[in-house]
């Protein structure tokens, strides 16, 4: 990268809080390479109350194209876009922007498409299966929305944020493509088990499910890249599941992405 790193280098932001665990600054900025674009990626680690000056003051810069958003900011983000595309617009929420021609943001959100598309990667098609997804956060909401689309029988959501748990069953519910319901920490009769948590990331975390209730008829996901295999996905593999880890989506999360940030 510093071979290429000039002046005419166009910059991309990925912003959260915190951000050291993000991957996204290597591999985008390689995909960006491997596309013949002089581009890269620099992490951001801002604040939720400090967003809204950090973007401000950001647009400023001519030369910053787009900004990749994880958490905790993928809803704030998409009240700071002036444009979404529908998915985004249904989900309130967004996974990255890129800028209008008049220099405001336009915003999507691929984490349910590249979450569905790494299942089935992984031996793993969803459609016909009962689902439980824990976390109703930007990305359990996208997840759980590319669930419902991509045809599974039966979608439980399991958050402890019940008041957001509930705006998204209302919302998934009035598509009236499947039944949408509360879930649990119980995983006892779903085919997919799925955590949209970042419980899972620190050491001393405790399971985001009840582990001792998985089968292994049961195929077990989950969105956390770091560490790579969590103690979910450790225990689901013990079980004899079949498993998707956070690099599994990342890798197509990132496709996505990057087609939307090269778009033309």
């Amino acid at each position: 990268m510093t071979d290429t790193l000039n002046g005419a280098t166009r910059v991309h932001f990925i912003v959260g809080d915190p951000i050291a665990q993000v991957k996204s600054p290597a591999g985008v900025t390689q995909a960006y390479q491997a596309r013949g674009r002089n581009a890269m990626v620099m992490p951001a680690h801002v604040a939720p109350a400090d967003l809204a000056a950090w973007l401000a003051g950001v647009s400023l810069a001519k030369n910053v194209d787009g900004i990749i958003v994880t958490v905790p900011h993928k809803f704030a983000c998409f009240d700071l876009c002036a444009t979404t595309s529908e998915r985004a617009a249904f989900l309130h929420t967004v996974n990255v922007m890129r800028r209008n021609p008049d220099g405001s943001w336009h915003g999507d959100m691929f984490d349910g498409q590249g979450f569905v598309q790494a299942l089935r990667e992984n031996g793993c098609e969803p459609a016909g299966k009962k689902a439980l997804l824990v976390g109703a956060g930007g990305a359990g909401s996208a997840i759980a929305h590319a669930l419902v689309m991509a045809g599974v029988t039966e979608l439980a959501i399991h958050d402890e944020d019940t008041a957001r748990r509930t705006t998204l069953v209302d919302r998934l519910a009035g598509l009236d493509r499947c039944p949408v319901a509360h879930g649990s920490a119980d995983p006892s009769g779903y085919d997919l088990v799925l955590n949209a948590t970042p419980v899972g990331m620190k050491e001393a975390d405790p399971y985001p499910l009840d582990v001792a209730k998985l089968t292994s008829a049961m195929f077990v996901g989950c969105v956390i890249t770091q560490p790579a295999v969590t103690p979910l996905i450790a225990a689901a593999r013990a079980k004899g599941c079949g498993t998707m880890t956070g690099a599994d989506m990342f890798a197509r999360v990132r496709d996505l992405m990057v087609d939307f940030l090269m778009a033309d």
